[in-house]
């Protein structure tokens, strides 16, 4: 790629040249025999222009009416100053025809005010025009405009400019031809990717093919590992729940007292080490009373075990997520000691008890 693969699309443009002003009546175009101007630069512009082809340009110019020319279908008697300020919208045409090497035509409408032969008018301004461009930032401009009087004094008039034109703050793009040799410079990559991909994809996909047979292999075997290690391990702490419960059997309560017996902490110490090991084991405690006494009284007493029971697991480190606790009261007696029939102090005391009953969650 090259500077003259891209072109200038967008910039502020100044100007500085000369303007001529035919002011006669006659409507003709170079018209030399009425042309008046200035022996020194006398045509200022700025604007700016986008990349969408349009553009905006201020400009300011000055000139002088000599004697003996035809200012407004008469001779001049006096010599008299010119000036003009106009503001423009151009379009341009290469946006439309396409890239023209050093040529960069345009037109343009626009507004102006203009103080000739000592009287002000207001125009509606046509003109056309051409640029070219020597570098980026330097070229030429050259112009006619047409200058149609908006109010009831003065005749229309035709201005000529010609000058040296300069751009800033330039923003680029590529030009038919540069997109052109972009888009082939990407298919010739596209191409020797495609060419080095043939040469390498019979070894690439057999080492691929090796790799994920390792890999597949490996992850068998460490699946296979790491199943059997829980399976064992939830296994063996099923086994040591079992062996837990069992030894230490059914823990009972103090008559009327809701307090942990040691016999209950020394179970729930049991229960709490073996669900610190395995995080999916949930546990549930159960504690019941006597019929001695109100019913809704050992409701009460029962759930405040339970209760009591949860806590301590939790002050073990146990989650609350992981344990529930239920008061079942008097309606779950073990034996015929119920309200009204006679029982001993012993018999009462077996339905004085705490289940602790664990379970997996797969």
């Amino acid at each position: 790629m090259t500077s003259k693969d891209s072109l200038v699309s967008s910039a502020w443009v100044i100007g500085l040249g000369f303007n001529l002003v035919d002011d006669s009546g006659a409507a003709k175009l170079l018209n030399f025999d009425e042309l008046n101007g200035v022996p020194f630069p006398s045509r200022l512009s700025i604007g700016r222009y986008f990349e969408n082809g349009f553009g905006v340009e201020l400009i300011g110019s000055y000139n002088v009416y000599e004697v003996g020319t035809v200012i407004d279908t008469q001779p001049n008697p006096v010599e008299s100053d010119y000036f003009g300020i106009d503001s423009r919208i151009s379009y341009d045409l290469n946006y439309l025809i396409g890239e023209t090497a050093w040529f960069d035509p345009y037109l343009g409408v626009g507004l102006g005010y203009t103080d000739a032969n000592n009287v002000g008018r207001a125009t509606f301004n046509g003109v056309v025009g051409f640029r070219t461009w020597f570098s980026d930032k330097w070229g030429l401009d050259f112009n006619a405009s047409g200058k149609w009087n908006l109010g009831d004094e003065g005749t229309n008039h035709v201005q000529y400019g010609a000058g040296v034109v300069h751009r800033f703050d330039i923003t680029k793009k590529l030009s038919k031809k540069g997109k052109a040799k972009a888009a082939e410079l990407e298919r010739l990559n596209r191409d020797r990717e495609r060419r080095r991909d043939s040469i390498n994809r019979v070894q690439i996909e057999r080492e691929r093919k090796e790799e994920e047979a390792r890999r597949k292999e490996v992850d068998e075997k460490l699946a296979a590992k790491i199943k059997e290690a829980k399976l064992a391990k939830t296994a063996e702490l099923k086994a040591e729940f079992e062996n837990i419960a069992e030894e230490l059997g059914t823990v009972y309560y103090e008559f009327n007292s809701p307090g942990l017996t040691d016999e209950l902490k020394e179970l729930l110490d049991a229960m709490a080490k073996v669900m610190a090991q395995e995080p999916r084991f949930m546990i549930k405690v159960i504690a019941h009373t006597d019929s001695r006494g109100d019913s809704e009284y050992n409701d009460w007493l029962s759930n405040k075990r339970a209760v009591n029971a949860k806590s301590y697991l939790e002050s073990k480190g146990i989650s609350p997520a992981r344990i529930t606790s239920e008061g079942a009261g008097e309606r779950k007696l073990v034996n015929k000691c119920s309200d009204g029939v006679p029982c001993t102090r012993d018999e009462h005391s077996r339905n004085r008890r705490t289940e602790v009953i664990l379970t997996f969650a797969e």
